[in-house]
């Protein structure tokens, strides 16, 4: 017997060994490139015309950078186009047909103290053209939001503002102000905007990802937009169906909590990476890289970055997912670690 269980131990490890560089191949690896050129937090992504953009940025005393950077994947170089027309942050980012779309964020007050001032401003990005063109207004003032296209319409769901019937035209972490769960469509057809069926639980700071016409709105912050002032990470998933303006309930979880995540769409899974998240005894920044499969609606773990951060670019090229620059700690410390680092997950079995 005991001849029969030392021949045995070694081929159940080997096994398991084979099992686990099986499964890690099948899911992929990451890959390292070219460095970000202006290392920065609250950065956005997105993917047009087979290259990376990454937009905005915030620099201390929450001045906007307006950064915009492309890089192409066939040369893995980076260059600096024309900044954002709006000196903002944490706007909502999503490509249509080859432009990118930037919804609301906020600006920097004209005078009195620093604060966040949500704004309803919408402009169209070219591309080829390395230009900015104006769009009808969203309804309501807000940042922190996510946008997604669907059914040739833009959605631009949940984000932050100033409390009903507030005299403050701008937020702080030290006043109250809210989440919400305003959803408005987008027709650039027609350059118009309609409300629609609010999201069942409001937030900010949000991932979001649209897979075979649903929009998908996972994790993020509820109560205030900052993380240090009392708004804090979700795990909650939830479905919102364009076509019927309805919200489907999701009953599996995201893994880890956070906010202020990158997440990308590849294939039937919304893909979350990064983030940040905060309690009375504990302040984070992660490296979790999980995905979120439309069809079979279960959560995916994936090998984890190599970097924790959170204020990161995310997008998918090809079969790539990029993440992008970032703060490597929680925010509120009154120190930015921000760090160049550019990687890519590179997928392996594509998710079906």
């Amino acid at each position: 017997m005991k001849k029969l269980f030392r021949s045995v131990v070694p081929l159940l490890f080997t096994l398991i060994a084979v099992f686990t560089y099986t499964s890690a191949h099948a899911q992929g690896r990451w890959v390292k490139l070219a460095p970000f050129p202006e290392p920065a937090e609250e950065l956005l992504g997105a993917a047009a015309g087979g290259k990376l953009y990454v937009f905005a940025g915030l620099a201390p005393g929450w001045k906007p950078k307006s950064l915009v950077y492309e890089y192409d994947p066939a040369t893995d170089k980076w260059a600096k186009k024309k900044p954002m027309a709006l000196a903002s942050h944490h706007v909502a980012i999503a490509e249509h047909n080859g432009k990118i779309y930037a919804f609301g964020g906020f600006v920097l007050p004209a005078s009195g103290p620093a604060a966040w001032q949500p704004v309803d401003n919408a402009y169209e990005y070219d591309p080829a053209a390395d230009s900015w063109k104006a769009l009808a207004p969203m309804p309501t003032k807000r940042g922190a939001a996510g946008a997604a296209s669907a059914g040739g319409k833009l959605y631009v769901i949940g984000g932050a503002t100033m409390l009903q019937n507030s005299k403050e035209t701008s937020i702080h972490p030290a006043r109250s102000h809210r989440s919400v769960d305003t959803v408005e469509e987008y027709d650039p057809a027609t350059n118009t905007w309609r409300a629609r069926a609010g999201m069942p639980t409001p937030r900010n700071h949000l991932a979001i990802g649209a897979v075979n016409g649903k929009i998908y709105v996972l994790g993020g912050r509820i109560g205030g937009a900052f993380i240090s002032g009392g708004g804090n990470g979700l795990d909650v998933t939830e479905e919102y169906d364009p076509a019927a303006d309805a919200w489907n309930p999701i009953r599996g979880r995201m893994p880890t909590a956070r906010s202020a995540v990158a997440y990308a769409v590849h294939g039937a899974r919304v893909y979350v990476a990064g983030g940040e998240y905060q309690s009375y005894n504990r302040s984070s920044a992660f490296r979790a890289f999980e995905g979120y499969d439309a069809a079979t609606k279960e959560w995916v773990v994936m090998p984890s970055m190599p970097l924790q951060r959170h204020g990161l670019a995310g997008a998918v090229l090809g079969n790539r997912m990029h993440v992008v620059s970032g703060d490597v700690q929680s925010a509120g410390t009154g120190l930015e670690m921000h760090t160049d680092s550019h990687d890519a997950f590179e997928f392996g079995t594509a998710p079906k």
